[in-house]
């Protein structure tokens, strides 16, 4: 592995560039809003009616409850409490369709969402255009205090559009027919670019959103504050499949010496031998995919993986996992641009030579070595809002960059994913990080 020249990083540095639109590259908040209502639907569009019921898994949800939820958001959060005169779509709905917030009220069980037959998908849909027509209504003439609920609420749904994906994908990969919704996949040009290392001198450096200065951004993106980073390399580019090919193949499933003790544990338990919708056949590795399943691209970076999984590779590679604040420092000066959702091309894409970091922004999320906590002087918001973020900052890894799921626009500097350590189902990755003068 080639070491590329050491960057140019100040010992004290901002680490946004421009600032950022604030409707996300839209001209108002009305378009933002109809753009991103509008993809969920074509989002979901290809799915059976029957595609969107099932539930495969107690942390994933069917499409139909995500068509439900993102719209029972912008009903309670906003119409509810700013539109006097508005009638909701259904009562039960505030029970159906609340996820976590607990000064809403209760929740139907989120392990028996698959079971909610009704309403059915067309009653979803016409819930949506109820909503959706009271919305734009409202927005014309919203004050000022709504609008960063709205926002908020967009980029809630954002976030759903990825889990729909996520979801479909770990409900069909059990089916043996193998479907593939969403046609072939479109394959991008890709080549197999070899790793090298990227130096960073680290020190002291500020970390997090800056929200007097910059556009939107959840709230556990910060607040802006200072860390000390010691000097550290980073990978040019995400991990191949080709290369954890070689793990699998080198006994890394079978060795506890690679594992953190929990993750040794749920190997046994679970009895992986590979990323998830890995499988052999014939002795071809293929993967499932939402465009059918294919051969194994060895230049493709591995996805589906736990964070035990990357840690457990790093090892065995002789490295370790980044910090996020590492991440953070990497990504000083480069542009938001990379490979998101697009229905055409569901998967990661192999890198292509264009600059010394690749891939930093979507493809595969990026497990780091950081606990899911929250930043120095961080206060959740007041009311039902506040729960949104600040209650799940325990037994939690945090994830960086962005994936191919990732609705483009939506992904920042400062975005912190958070997963338990043994999530799969994710479009998540690992790109590599050692120490510097050690």
């Amino acid at each position: 592995m080639k070491s590329a020249t050491v960057s140019e990083f100040p010992h004290t540095a901002s680490l946004h560039g421009s600032r950022p639109s604030r409707f996300q590259g839209h001209d108002s908040l009305e378009d933002f809003y109809r753009i991103v209502r509008g993809q969920t639907l074509a989002l979901a569009a290809p799915l059976a009616i029957e595609d969107q019921a099932v539930q495969s898994m107690p942390d994933a949800s069917p499409t139909k409850w995500h068509l439900a939820h993102t719209t029972w958001f912008f009903e309670t959060f906003v119409l509810k409490p700013f539109v006097s005169d508005y009638t909701v779509a259904h009562p039960a709905y505030d029970h159906l369709f609340n996820s976590y917030y607990e000064q809403i009220g209760a929740q139907f069980p989120r392990p028996r969402r698959g079971m909610l037959s009704r309403p059915t998908v067309e009653e979803v849909l016409a819930y949506r255009t109820h909503v959706d027509e009271a919305m734009r209504r409202f927005i014309e003439q919203a004050p000022a205090e709504a609008e960063p609920i709205i926002q908020l609420g967009l980029n809630h749904e954002q976030q759903h559009q990825e889990l729909i994906v996520t979801d479909i994908k770990h409900m069909l990969s059990q089916n043996p027919l193998d479907p593939a919704p969403y046609g072939a996949r479109k394959h991008a040009s890709g080549s197999e670019v070899p790793l090298e290392w990227v130096d960073f001198r680290g020190g002291l450096v500020e970390i997090g959103h800056d929200f007097a200065n910059s556009g939107f951004a959840f709230d556990n993106e910060g607040p802006r504050h200072q860390v000390l980073v010691e000097p550290f390399a980073l990978g040019s580019r995400p991990v191949t499949n080709g290369e954890f090919l070689a793990f699998i193949e080198d006994g890394g499933y079978s060795d506890p010496k690679f594992w953190l003790s929990n993750g040794w544990a749920t190997v046994r338990e679970q009895g992986w031998n590979a990323p998830l919708y890995w499988r052999r056949i014939d002795g071809v590795w293929t993967r499932y995919t939402l465009h059918g399943r294919e051969t194994l691209d060895p230049r493709e970076p591995v996805t589906n993986l736990s964070y035990y999984e990357a840690a457990a590779y790093a090892e065995w590679a002789d490295a370790r996992l980044p910090t996020e604040f590492e991440w953070e420092i990497a990504v000083t000066g480069l542009p938001m641009t990379g490979h998101f959702l697009d229905l055409a091309s569901l998967e990661p894409r192999a890198a292509t030579v264009d600059s010394a970091l690749r891939q930093m922004y979507g493809d595969v999320w990026e497990w780091t070595a950081s606990a899911y906590v929250a930043y120095p002087r961080y206060h959740a918001p007041e009311g039902a809002i506040g729960e949104y973020n600040g209650k799940f900052m325990s037994g939690q890894m945090v994830l960086r960059g962005g994936s191919c799921a990732t609705p483009e626009g939506h992904i920042r500097p400062t975005y912190r994913n958070f997963f338990p350590p043994d999530a799969r189902w994710q479009f998540s990755g690992l790109r590599l990080a050692r120490d510097l003068g050690a």
